[in-house]
């Protein structure tokens, strides 16, 4: 193998203080030099790879209350990365991160959230909540199903919050985390503050789903619906007709509609939560610091609704770095922008 073609490994000296010299150069937000950044000793390159056909076979291993579809890849004594997606999207979002990451020396798992392809329920009495500590609760019991004991997550929209919320209760499970649009743990009180007119028009797929034309509107067309979000969201990004469709796949889960339906309704405090979760949410109600290394990401064409990044700086108490990805990239950033996500997980790895 020539030099060149080598995978990279994870380089802990890589991991360094800022130096005022790079604080002058580098994207840090107002008030976070201070604290930390992520600054590297040369770029990092991920290995050549073909771009694949498809995803890895997908597997299934029982964890807490799923049954949970996943694919796998790399070494599996290699640092753990595990990448989760949000709505509307599934695993495909990571196609081409998981073979940079794999190649780069990564353990990568990337799950299927309860609701979505091949992820059920083991018991048809289980409450089918979609509230965000539900969504990290499963990948807890992943990590643990998997005999992982520390990872870096990375994620986007959904899966951005979950990343979040592992990062602040349970910082010895997490090496680093990604998250797409910064920091988005929440509450039901937070949910219940109106909104400017502008800002609320952009959430008007949360009011559709607080009525029932809205639950029976998105089951009958969940496809249609999730396509039209991905144009909104993603405005410059011109996917296929077949990228969509492999993805659409997923939305045929038997319990899809009630769990975004409940995720939605449950922010606006529509919809009781589990009461076996009350604590967690009670935590993450008093919107916790993450202090983990932890770099975030935004599209210079994101569509959906998500903050400004100087509103959450503060939240990152630990090494933090923001990185803005350019040229009409937009919500599914990793999808849209593989080579910007993996290389922001293989940066915070690092340390």
């Amino acid at each position: 193998m020539d030099r060149k073609d080598r995978p990279n490994r994870v380089n802990r000296r890589r991991f360094l203080e800022v130096s005022a010299s790079v604080l002058a150069s580098s994207q840090f937000l107002p008030g976070q030099a201070a604290n930390a950044g992520l600054v590297f000793e040369r770029p990092i390159e991920v290995a050549r790879y073909e771009t694949p056909r498809a995803l890895s076979p997908v597997k299934q291993v029982d964890a807490g209350l799923l049954n949970v579809g996943f694919i796998e890849a790399g070494p599996v004594d290699g640092p753990a990365a595990i990448l989760l997606h949000g709505w509307p999207y599934d695993i495909h979002s990571f196609a081409e991160v998981t073979p940079r990451l794999a190649l780069a020396g990564f353990r990568v798992i990337a799950p299927f959230a309860r609701g979505y392809g091949s992820t059920n329920f083991l018991s048809k009495g289980t409450l089918r909540t979609g509230q965000p500590s539900a969504l990290a609760v499963d990948t807890i019991a992943l990590m643990d199903a998997l005999d992982i004991k520390q990872a870096t997550v990375a994620g986007f929209d959904w899966g951005a919050r979950t990343a979040d919320i592992i990062a602040a209760l349970w910082p010895d499970r997490v090496k680093g985390i990604v998250s797409v649009s910064g920091y988005l743990i929440g509450s039901q009180d937070i949910g219940k503050i109106p909104l400017p007119p502008k800002a609320e028009l952009e959430w008007w797929y949360q009011y559709y789903f607080a009525t029932e034309r809205g639950r029976e509107g998105y089951d009958r067309y969940r496809r249609e619906f999730a396509e039209l979000i991905w144009r909104l969201a993603s405005p410059k990004w011109a996917f296929d007709g077949q990228t969509f469709a492999r993805t659409a796949a997923a939305f045929d889960n038997p319990d899809h509609v009630e769990i975004v339906i409940h995720n939605y309704r449950w922010r606006l405090g529509l919809a009781a939560g589990d009461p076996g979760l009350d604590a967690l949410e009670a935590q993450l109600a008093k919107a916790p610091q993450v202090g983990v290394p932890a770099i975030t990401l935004e599209g210079d064409e994101n569509g959906a609704p998500h903050p400004d990044p100087a509103s959450y700086a503060s939240k990152f108490s630990g090494k933090y770095l923001h990185r803005v990805a350019k040229g009409g990239i937009g919500h599914n950033l990793p999808q849209e922008a593989p080579e910007v996500f993996a290389r922001a997980v293989i940066d915070v790895t690092g340390s």
